[in-house]
């Protein structure tokens, strides 16, 4: 039976352990919130940015942790701060998006949105999504189910019409979260060589 070398996240702790004070905290997290030990990953950030607060990557990855576990306030109050730091950070365009989107605010998930596509390069394929999102936006907001003096059947099939944009915007959502995860992957492995 073959035995496994020290994983990426076994290496990057035994070097924390060898220098607390090192930076490699930041990676360390982002491979505990790429794992989805999301936990882990907020701990080793407070941590580390106990000794390096102006390390903005951490900040990001702390915000796309605590999103995870759901604490929106906390994740857009995280990706906020490094916005007004570093105001074309993709993943805390992204994430900023995100935390928008699950709140159920389209119009300023959607504005997010188009500002990461612009800062990525106006991917023409991006470009479509973004009108995409931009119909479902607008038909959300003048779907009107419920509204007074509606008959009831109505406003039925207008909540299925809704229910079923919702699904839509999702898989949007869901697709455009994937594209900018593969960027930022890219860029990674541009950037820190293994």
């Amino acid at each position: 039976m073959a035995t496994q070398g020290p994983t990426r996240i076994d290496e990057l702790r035994g070097r924390l352990q060898k220098d607390p004070a090192s930076i490699a905290f930041a990676q360390l997290a982002e491979e505990y919130r790429r794992a989805g030990r999301f936990r882990e990953a907020i701990d080793t950030c407070k941590a580390g940015l106990k000794r390096h607060p102006g390390y903005l990557s951490a900040r990001v990855t702390l915000g796309r942790a605590l999103l995870e576990l759901g604490d929106l306030d906390g994740a857009y109050s995280e990706l906020t701060d490094v916005r007004r730091q570093a105001p074309e950070n993709l993943a805390a365009i992204r994430g900023l998006a995100e935390v928008h989107r699950r709140r159920g605010e389209l119009p300023e998930a959607l504005e997010q949105f188009k500002n990461a596509f612009e800062l990525a390069g106006n991917d023409p394929g991006i470009d479509k999504l973004v009108r995409d999102l931009r119909r479902e936006v607008g038909q959300n907001t003048s779907a009107g189910a419920g509204r007074p003096g509606r008959p009831p059947g109505e406003a039925a099939a207008a909540g299925t019409a809704v229910a079923a944009e919702e699904i839509r915007a999702r898989r949007v959502s869901a697709y455009l979260h994937r594209w900018l995860e593969a960027i930022m992957a890219e860029r990674r492995a541009r950037l820190y060589p293994a």
